[in-house]
């Protein structure tokens, strides 16, 4: 149900967009009854069907439809650039408007009184109006097609290149002295899928082995499809060195590919899962718990904070990875120090970063949840459209620090 009322939602959103594109970039750059004016609405109706095909083929398909999610990108900085147009395109209308010409005062009828005219512009002043009014439309709507293109062609070019790295330093104070510097490589939403297949593992592999790290941390969404469709793809990771080993936690989108298949298949690779466990790593323990999208596919995959803690000696720093950073409210009731996770892509497309932070308290980077720190890579990998605006592709770096 919770389903089928967000794709509701999201069709109406797609529907109203595309409304106002048609009546933006057709109905106001062309002429009444034209043929230009008739394949044009065609063109944007097959382009607002499109979104709903594509998102129903994405999952475990083929690139085209990775492809095809461009016009998503596409379709929303279109929207953004035609409404920052609509204010100087309604005063270079007002302006460009020419006055009718001034009427007769009076006329005279037979009986010899003076009777007002009406003020009406003649076809001439009206055919010049509409020849001005198409003229602005039309010059908005190729500024706002080319400023649309050109910040999605910039997208598409990020996301799909080289992820950049973020180090940070987080002190934790319980940390051993001797465990001062310990380094956690940190990766999440790889997003293996139709665009990003065994080259992109391969690359995220060699920039964290280059990072020389105490251990390595994946939180969640590695992929977007099954076993036997990205299993080869994934296999890179088998390549993973680090001092204590490489960590795996599930995220959403481990449950839409089926989760159950991809956490045997890991452990083949040499990646431990850390399903609502916990483990002692030196002088710190090292915990993951499910993401919270597990207990709506079966109550053994839901996050279990109780089962992970139990037992726990209060003396000693915790490390928590979880896919969400939501999940730092119910990890601060439990003591952790800091929690690492991935999910929001950094809003992937600027501005959706302002509306990330109406679901998740920290966005990007380091922030504090109740006490305890929480640091949230952009991810590596990207969902739906290939374009990331605004939040390149990541690693991160994590350094612990005494305060002992």
């Amino acid at each position: 149900m919770r389903m089928l009322i967000f794709f509701a939602v999201v069709l109406g959103v797609v529907g109203g967009i595309h409304l106002y594109l048609w009546r933006r970039l057709v109905v106001a750059t062309t002429r009444p009854g034209t043929r230009g004016r008739r394949l044009g609405g065609l063109a944007v109706l097959a382009l607002a069907l499109s979104v709903p095909v594509t998102l129903a083929l994405a999952r475990g398909g083929r690139a085209w439809t990775a492809w095809a999610a461009v016009w998503i990108a596409l379709m929303f900085y279109l929207l953004v650039a035609l409404l920052l147009a609509e204010v100087p395109v309604a005063l270079a209308l007002r302006r460009s408007r020419r006055p009718a010409p001034p009427p007769d005062r009076s006329t005279t009828d037979a009986a010899g009184t003076d009777t007002p005219t009406a003020d009406t512009p003649t076809t001439d002043t009206a055919a010049a109006d509409l020849q001005r009014r198409l003229l602005l439309r039309r010059g908005a709507a190729i500024v706002a097609g080319l400023t649309a293109a050109g910040v999605t062609g910039h997208g598409i070019r990020t996301a799909l290149g080289p992820p950049r790295l973020d180090r940070v330093q987080v002190p934790l104070d319980r940390l051993p002295r001797r465990m001062d510097g310990f380094r956690i490589a940190l990766v999440s939403d790889i997003h293996l899928g139709p665009l990003s297949g065994r080259a992109h593992t391969t690359r995220i592999v060699a920039a964290l082995n280059r990072l020389d790290a105490d251990a390595v941390a994946i939180v969640g969404d590695l992929v977007d499809g099954t076993v036997e469709e990205l299993g080869r793809a994934a296999e890179p990771l088998r390549d993973l060195r680090s001092r204590h080993g490489t960590f795996f936690v599930t995220g959403n989108h481990e449950f839409y590919s089926g989760a159950a298949p991809w956490l045997a298949e890991l452990p083949r690779l040499g990646v431990r899962v850390l399903a609502n466990e916990r483990l002692a790593v030196d002088g710190l323990d090292l915990a993951g718990v499910h993401d919270v999208a597990g207990a709506e596919q079966d109550a053994g995959f839901a996050p279990d904070f109780g089962r992970t803690f139990a037992g726990r000696d209060p003396a000693r720093p915790v490390v928590l990875l979880a896919h969400q950073p939501v999940q730092a409210y119910e990890a601060a009731r439990h003591g952790v120090d800091l929690q690492l996770s991935g999910h929001t892509h950094g809003g992937q497309m600027v501005p959706f970063n302002l509306a990330v932070r109406l679901q998740q308290p920290v966005v990007s980077g380091l922030g504090e949840v109740d006490g305890t720190r929480v640091y949230v890579t952009d991810g590596a990998g990207f969902w739906g459209p290939p374009v990331r605006v605004g939040a390149p592709p990541e690693v991160a770096l994590v350094q612990l620090r005494s305060t002992a």
